[in-house]
C-alpha cells in the first residue's frame, strides 16, 4: 500500500485524518502515532498493534504491543488510571513494589526490559558505578530495589564489577603503564550497565 492508501484507510474506516506525509513519517521513525492511530492503523494494515512495533522500549510501547487499553492495565496493576497515564506520558514509573510486579507479569518484562520501560536505565548506571568504584556491599540494596534479581546473582554481578574496574585502574596507574591514567576505568564505568548485565548472564 502506498502511503495515500494508509492515509485514505484511516480516514474512511476509522474517521482519523491524517496525510499520506505523516504515514511516511511513521515509516521512517520520525514521527510516532499515537495510540488511537496505531491500533486504526494496524486495522487498515490488518495486523496486530505488535508488528508495527520494531522493539517496545516504553510503557506505552509495550503496552499497545499486548494490545491492552490504558485503563485495562491501570486496572489490572491496582492503579488509578489518571496516575498511570501522568507516568506513560513521562516515562517515569512511581509505583510500589506490588504494582511493579504486577506490571511486569502483566507486559510479560524481563529485568531488563522493565529497568528501560520505567526510565530507570540511569539510576541503575549510577548504583553500578558507586558500587564498582567504592564499596560493593553498600549497593547491594539499592540495586535490588530498581531489579527484581534474585540477591546472589546481583551480589556476584556487583563484586564481578568492583573486581573489573580496579584491575583496569590497577594496570593503568602502575609504574611504565602507557597512556593516560584512569582512561581504561573511565571507558568502564562508561559502558558500566552493558557490564553489569553481561556479568548477570
Amino acid at each position: 500500500m502506498a502511503p495515500g492508501h494508509v492515509a485514505y484507510g484511516l480516514r474512511a474506516q476509522y474517521g482519523i485524518a491524517v496525510t499520506p506525509e505523516t504515514v511516511v513519517a511513521w515509516e521512517r521513525g520520525q514521527l510516532a502515532p499515537t495510540s488511537r492511530e496505531l491500533s486504526a492503523l494496524a486495522g487498515v494494515l490488518w495486523c496486530a498493534p505488535a508488528d508495527l512495533i520494531a522493539a517496545a522500549t516504553t510503557l506505552r510501547e509495550h503496552r499497545m504491543a499486548r494490545g491492552l487499553a490504558l485503563e485495562d492495565l491501570a486496572r489490572r496493576v491496582g492503579m488509578d488510571p489518571v496516575a498511570y497515564r501522568r507516568m506513560e506520558e513521562t516515562g517515569r514509573w512511581r509505583g510500589n513494589d506490588r504494582q511493579t510486579a504486577a506490571l511486569a507479569e502483566t507486559l510479560r518484562l524481563g529485568p531488563r526490559e522493565l529497568l528501560t520501560a520505567t526510565g530507570r536505565d540511569e539510576d541503575l548506571a549510577g548504583v553500578l558505578r558507586d558500587a564498582a568504584t567504592t564499596r560493593w556491599q553498600a549497593y547491594v540494596k539499592p540495586a535490588a530495589k530498581l531489579l527484581p534479581l534474585p540477591r546472589p546473582a546481583l551480589e556476584a554481578a556487583l563484586q564481578r564489577l568492583h573486581g573489573e574496574y580496579h584491575a583496569r585502574m590497577a594496570t593503568t596507574s602502575s609504574w611504565g603503564a602507557s597512556g593516560g591514567s584512569g582512561e581504561e576505568g573511565r571507558a568502564y564505568l562508561d559502558r558500566i550497565v552493558e557490564h553489569f548485565w553481561a556479568a548477570v548472564g
